[in-house]
């Protein structure tokens, strides 16, 4: 038998929370219920009042019902739920968690649910679950299910979306891991990736898995670059492959696939040995054609496909870029060594593709050679960042920072 979590308001949405637990119930599980609500009194007694959210969240909750502020009940019970939930679940009061809400409600909840371990669990039965969550999910292992109509009462929709939640969470929390191969889990290494490199990344990774290591690999589009550097600074990576580093260019050009301004930081602040290359800096990433911003008219640009719009980085972006992955490298205080492919970085951007452009790759190398710390490797390949033997240095080269892996 499992413990599952119910997180909500139960003045508002009580029956439908009791509908839940009742499902669950059926299921053979017990339920840990934590109230949320400021409305009202509950619908059943919860294990956990929302008096004590409240208070975890440093406010007062007669307070907060008298200020009938609801933008102030939101954030101080979001608060008090992302303080206790990950607690209560190191406590092991519970073994995964479900939720029900609109706007309101899905905000409370998620941020507690992204306070959760990675493997925790987690459902959120959502009015925005049909759109863009990723401000509501973040790095983390978050099931959206869309909630179809409003949670505001049961009916012949609201109660088979509940039910298979419900069953969804049940599957989740009886599910067993298979345990690892003979011989214990293997180190991890943290590699980036985007169909530009995909070559590279692919003849790295054979040497790294062979020498005993286990890669997991983050494609690029900024969701990506975000949890590859959330698991680097949790502690969970050995070693950094960072052969892709064109979040850069989105978030210095305005790009749809940024990773936000942390992104190459991780690995340096931790100390992690790493790889870095400028894997695809000559790309800023679009929708397709007709979302592009006007203010690129008349560039370079390459149809990756109906949805992705590449737009060619310039001389000027990239004598920037060059200086800002230098100043991020330089910040490391762990091994690290830069690896430069002289004849083009990324497949479109090698001699006779359609980003080839010599001068904006000088511009980019001459700045990193300018600015890198000089006790950093800085390593010069005359080859294109898909040729084998750059792969192979890249690998040979993470390899020297790490020490063996156990056997």
């Amino acid at each position: 038998m499992k413990t599952i979590a119910l997180v909500g308001a139960l003045d508002t949405k009580g029956a439908e929370y009791a509908f839940v637990r009742a499902c669950i119930a059926a299921r053979g599980h017990r339920t840990f219920v934590i109230d949320t609500g400021v409305l009202g009194s509950p619908a059943f007694t919860p294990d956990i009042a929302n008096t004590a959210v409240a208070i975890a969240g440093g406010a007062d909750l007669a307070a907060l019902i008298a200020q009938a502020d609801r933008g102030l009940a939101v954030e101080a019970m979001s608060r008090g739920l992302a303080a206790l939930l990950p607690a209560l679940h190191a406590e092991g009061k519970f073994d995964g968690v479900i939720a029900l809400g609109g706007t309101g409600g899905t905000s409370v909840a998620c941020r507690a649910l992204r306070a959760l371990p990675l493997g925790a669990p987690k459902v959120m039965v959502s009015t925005v679950a049909g759109g863009d969550v990723s401000a509501y999910v973040g790095v983390s292992d978050i099931i959206m299910i869309p909630s179809i109509v409003d949670v505001a009462g049961l009916n012949r929709i609201s109660r088979g979306v509940l039910a298979r939640a419900a069953g969804v969470i049940v599957g989740l929390v009886e599910t067993v891991v298979p345990a690892a191969a003979p011989g214990g889990e293997k180190p991890l290494i943290a590699a980036s990736m985007f169909g530009n490199t995909t070559p590279a990344v692919e003849v790295a990774r054979a040497i790294l898995e062979k020498s005993g290591y286990e890669v997991l690999v983050f494609h690029c589009t900024g969701n990506g670059g975000r949890t590859m550097e959330s698991l680097i600074a949790g502690g969970h990576i050995a070693g950094v492959l960072d052969l892709t580093t064109t979040e850069l260019a989105d978030e210095w050009v305005g790009g749809v696939f940024s990773a936000g301004p942390d992104r190459l930081t991780a690995a340096a602040r931790a100390g992690v040995p790493a790889i870095v290359t400028p894997g695809c800096l000559d790309m800023v990433n679009f929708g397709a054609p007709a979302t592009v911003p006007a203010a690129f008219a008349g560039r370079r640009f390459y149809q990756h496909n109906a949805n992705v719009t590449l737009l060619r980085t310039d001389v000027e972006e990239n004598a920037k870029l060059g200086a800002e992955l230098a100043a991020k490298v330089n910040a490391s205080r762990g091994p690290v060594t830069v690896l430069l492919p002289l004849r083009g970085v990324s497949v479109i951007g090698a001699p006779g593709g359609a980003f080839h452009w010599p001068e904006a790759d000088a511009a980019l190398f001459a700045a990193i050679r300018r600015d890198l710390r000089p006790d950093i490797p800085l390593v010069e390949l005359d080859c294109a960042i898909n040729a084998p033997e750059f792969a192979q240095r890249c690998a040979a080269a993470l390899l020297a920072h790490l020490a063996p892996p156990l056997r």
